[in-house]
């Protein structure tokens, strides 16, 4: 990789001279020159007027760069286990159908180590075309082989965007895809847009520890990947009528340095699966002890749910990490959130505000959870549960 100045098109204004903190850029001729001081720190890039200063690949670097206008399409990588394919990736495919909708393109599919019904399924939920590797080597996951297929069917065929999950799958071998082919990637996003006029991707994401949300473009190069976590995104109803191709990958020499010899799933895992959950009873710094969390527990337990916290719950050591909801923890969707004793900063606002519906319980009028929240009770949480506990006994006749 080096950065170069088209001669053809510098005015020769100096404005770039100045920009460079290694005096890595001298005027020849009248024109700017890149000498071999340079240490690829890309200040002098933005700032020339006449858009001169570009940077290039070196030969034999292994990735072609062509021109945004050459990348076409929407991509979803969609991660398989045991054969089966991740409920984030059927969410990724509702806002991928979005987004292709929006740009008039079509949605791809690309799934390795599963099978052809599969295969279907992801048609089923959006995609026009499902690209599939079923080489025994992809039914397990393992970073080499996963990342140097994708980025040589990115390389190929050439989509101008790409997701994944924000699992631990993607976040695992998803930016060595970016590093490959030389792109830019926007990790956890919470919303995807169209840049009108450009047809820029539009990421948005939490920044400076949640405290705000920041949206993130990369308008130079091809393709803008971005990630994001499990329940973020809401997936589209099934259609069985929904005809799409299905196209065969097999590649060759595929090979890995590694060996996966077994997965083992962590037992805290197993012991609440909040991203699977409907319903939700979480508790914040607002029950003041541990105590507080048996009164939800009994609530969830009524309304067929489990129990969920705030990172300040956790961290006073009131309940486990498991537990967790926001930035930090899980990310949620269920069709009810009940979040009781909980402020609402925007850490745990990120996790579960997707939710169908959000009941709050606080006893502060201004706490920022009524402004995502569906209803709102103002009053204290040892009055409220225990009412609501009585009336859902009562109706159920217990």
């Amino acid at each position: 990789m080096r950065i170069v100045v088209r001669s053809e098109i510098c005015s020769g204004c100096e404005t770039c001279v100045s920009s460079c903190p290694y005096t890595a850029i001298v005027m020849k001729e009248g024109k700017a020159f890149i000498t071999e001081y340079c240490q690829l720190c890309r200040a002098c890039l933005s700032v020339c007027p006449e858009g001169a200063i570009i940077e290039v690949m070196e030969e034999g670097e292994g990735v072609t760069v062509a021109e945004p206008s050459a990348y076409r399409g929407v991509w979803v990588f969609a991660e398989q286990r045991n054969g089966k394919v991740a409920s984030v990736a059927f969410e990724l495919l509702g806002a991928g159908r979005r987004l292709a909708d929006t740009l008039g393109v079509e949605l791809s599919a690309v799934l390795f180590g599963s099978s052809e019904e599969s295969a279907r399924e992801l048609i089923k939920y959006g995609a026009d075309r499902v690209y599939l590797a079923q080489e025994p080597l992809l039914e397990r996951f393992n970073d080499e082989p996963y990342a140097r297929l994708l980025a040589f069917l990115i390389n190929t065929h050439k989509p101008e965007i790409v997701l994944a999950g924000a699992t631990p799958i993607g976040r695992s071998f998803f930016p060595r895809v970016a590093a490959i082919l030389r792109a830019g990637l926007t990790a956890d996003c919470t919303a995807f847009d169209i840049e009108p006029g450009t047809g820029n991707l539009l990421q948005t994401r939490p920044a400076f520890g949640g405290n705000i949300m920041a949206t993130i473009i990369t308008p130079n190069r091809r393709p803008q990947m971005a990630t994001v976590r499990p329940r973020v995104m809401k997936r589209l109803e099934p259609d069985p009528s929904r005809k799409g191709d299905i196209i065969y990958v097999k590649p060759d020499n595929l090979s890995s340095r590694t060996k996966v010899i077994d997965t083992v799933k962590e037992v805290s895992e197993l012991s609440v699966n909040l991203q699977e959950a409907e319903v939700i009873v979480s508790g914040g710094r607002g029950l003041g002890d541990a105590k507080g969390f048996k009164l939800l527990e009994e609530l969830a337990a009524l309304l067929g749910g489990v129990v969920g916290a705030s990172r300040a719950a956790v961290d006073a050591g009131w309940i486990s990490y498991s537990h967790q909801i926001g930035q930090t923890g899980k990310t949620v969707c269920p069709k009810l959130y009940i979040a009781c004793g909980i402020s609402g900063a925007v850490q745990h606002l990120v996790g579960m505000q997707s939710s169908d519906i959000i009941v709050a319980i606080n006893k502060n009028p201004e706490a920022p959870i009524f402004n995502v929240a569906n209803y709102g009770i103002v009053g204290d949480v040892y009055e409220i549960v225990p009412l609501l506990i009585k009336k859902i006994k009562e109706l159920k006749g217990l």
